[in-house]
C-alpha cells in the first residue's frame, strides 16, 4: 500500500508527515529518510496534522486530536501508548514507563522503543528523561528536546 507523504516547514525545522488513508503513521525530522512506499500527496488528514503541530509549536494546543497508527512490535506499541499518557508540560523517566507497562526491568528496552517512535511530537517521546532528571537522546537532538520541554513548560495551563 502506498502511503501519502507531505513535508512542511515549522519553527523547529522541516518535518515530514505520512498517513495510510486512515491515520498518521509517521512524523520525521529533516535528517531522517521518508518511510518506504510513500508518495508526496497532501491529504485532508495531513493538512489537519500540519495545523495541529503548528498550533502545538505556537503554544495554542496541548492535546492532539488525530487518528494514529504507529507500526511496531507489541512491546513498542505498549511503550508508545504509555508515552501518550504523559501530561503536557510534564516528564517521566524510562523507569516510570517500564513500570507503567508492567516490565520494571525494561528501562533500556523502553529507551530503544522511545528511540524508534515513528510519530514524534504527537507521541511525546521528548517527555521522557533519565531517572536522575537528565536529558537523554532524542531523534531531533537534545537541543530540540529541551526546546520542546521549555515550550510546554511555558504554555502549560496553570491550575487555579
Amino acid at each position: 500500500m502506498i502511503k501519502s507523504l507531505s513535508y512542511f516547514e515549522t519553527s523547529i525545522g522541516r518535518l515530514g508527515l505520512v498517513e495510510n488513508g486512515e491515520a498518521v503513521t509517521n512524523i520525521f525530522f529533516r535528517s531522517e529518510k521518508a518511510p518506504p512506499n510513500t508518495k508526496e500527496h497532501l491529504t485532508p488528514l495531513l493538512r489537519r496534522a500540519v495545523r495541529q503541530i503548528k498550533e502545538y509549536l505556537n503554544g495554542q494546543r496541548t492535546v492532539f486530536d488525530l487518528p494514529l497508527k504507529p507500526e511496531g512490535t507489541d512491546f513498542q506499541l505498549a511503550v508508545w501508548k504509555a508515552l501518550q499518557t504523559i501530561p503536557y508540560g510534564e516528564t517521566m523517566s524510562y523507569r516510570d514507563i517500564a513500570e507503567q507497562i508492567g516490565n520494571p526491568k525494561a528501562c533500556r528496552a523502553v529507551g530503544m522503543a522511545n528511540h524508534r517512535n515513528p510519530i514524534t511530537i504527537i507521541i511525546p517521546c521528548h517527555r521522557v528523561i533519565g531517572t536522575d532528571g537528565s536529558l537523554t537522546g532524542y531523534g531531533g537532538g537534545l537541543k530540540l528536546k529541551q526546546q520542546l520541554l521549555n515550550l510546554e513548560k511555558l504554555y502549560k495551563p496553570k491550575i487555579k
